[in-house]
């Protein structure tokens, strides 16, 4: 490990305490002027970091920047085989992750951002996702899992990231067939699972499983298409806030996946579903179909009922929901 990384780490234990330069090149073993020239590299990279004579240094008590050092503070020794990448930007978690799942990455690798220039959503879309506001994540899985159950992961997900936020927040987290997480009404977070499969074996070879949570609400506020849509979980930035969201989803969601089968997470998601029991609208070839939400079966499907009493259970597609009259929850 780097001068650097082991004094962000030392300083990220030590958070809003003082330490002379003496005091952690004795901690480290190395000298004051490597503790010195690892300060001014941290600054560079957007650190706050106080320096007060004869007292010695301090990182700033309200700093949230993601790092490597910074999410694997927060990680439970249970998901210890997490490899943890940051990068300061990139075109998309998911697109990376994927090239280097390609060239034989390991299970477990964790690819994070602070800010993506063409993050990606569901059906092709774009992903909102501006510096030092919000968590872009996506995690190498290499599962021994038949295709038709791949949606487990995604339910698996969804529900570990409406736990972990609720933890965090102290507010209520809703799920959003299949792999949207909604706040007060507005979208927080959409998860993404992609998959390759072994044509000859008929199971998944890896699945790249994506996460964008709006952490915090950027100071230029939503773009004008996504204001009445996105949310964010919290109003204003908190102390490390983002390296213990990171941290938490992956503590959360370790254990599920790892038991996927068992679907211990199926009544954590069911009991966080704002589709059932509601009118929704089933988004199909262009269509809006009108259907109510019954229920969520065994199989993680969206069982609906249509108007003239045919029912289906839906594995895949994308549904609205019918709020009132001339609105609807995207």
């Amino acid at each position: 490990m780097s001068v650097k990384k082991e004094l962000l780490a030392l300083l990220s234990a030590n958070r809003g305490t003082y330490l002379s330069g003496e005091e952690m090149g004795t901690r480290l073993s190395v000298s004051r002027t490597a503790i010195w020239k690892a300060i001014k590299a941290l600054e560079a990279e957007g650190y706050s970091i106080t320096a007060v004579p004869s007292r010695g240094y301090c990182l700033s008590a309200d700093t949230d920047i993601l790092s490597e050092e910074g999410i694997s503070r927060y990680l439970e020794s249970s998901t210890e085989q997490f490899q943890i990448r940051v990068l300061k930007s990139c075109t998309s978690t998911m697109t990376l992750l994927r090239e280097s799942a390609a060239q034989g990455g390991p299970e477990g690798l964790v690819l994070a951002a602070e800010s993506q220039t063409a993050g990606r959503g569901r059906l092709g879309r774009s992903f909102h996702s501006p510096e030092g506001t919000g968590v872009y994540m996506a995690l190498l899985l290499r599962p021994q899992l038949p295709a038709e159950q791949a949606v487990l992961i995604t339910t698996a997900a969804a529900a570990a990231v409406a736990e972990a936020l609720e933890e965090l927040s102290g507010k209520n987290a809703g799920i959003k067939w299949v792999n949207d997480i909604f706040m007060d009404g507005k979208k927080v977070c959409g998860i993404l699972t992609e998959a390759s499969f072994d044509m000859e074996g008929g199971g998944l070879e890896y699945a790249i499983l994506g996460i964008g949570v709006n952490a915090v609400t950027p100071k230029e506020g939503f773009p004008e298409e996504l204001q009445d849509i996105a949310g964010a979980v919290f109003e204003a930035p908190q102390a490390d806030l983002r390296n213990r969201m990171a941290a938490e989803i992956l503590n959360r969601f370790m254990p599920y996946y790892e038991n996927l089968l068992d679907k211990a997470f199926l009544d954590s998601y069911r009991n966080r579903s704002i589709a059932v029991g509601q009118e929704v609208l089933i988004l199909r070839r262009g269509e809006e179909i009108p259907a109510f939400a019954a229920g969520i079966d065994e199989h993680c499907r969206l069982m609906v009922r249509y108007p003239d009493g045919r029912e289906e259970s839906l594995s895949t597609g994308e549904i609205s929901l019918r709020l009132k009259k001339g609105s609807s929850l995207a």
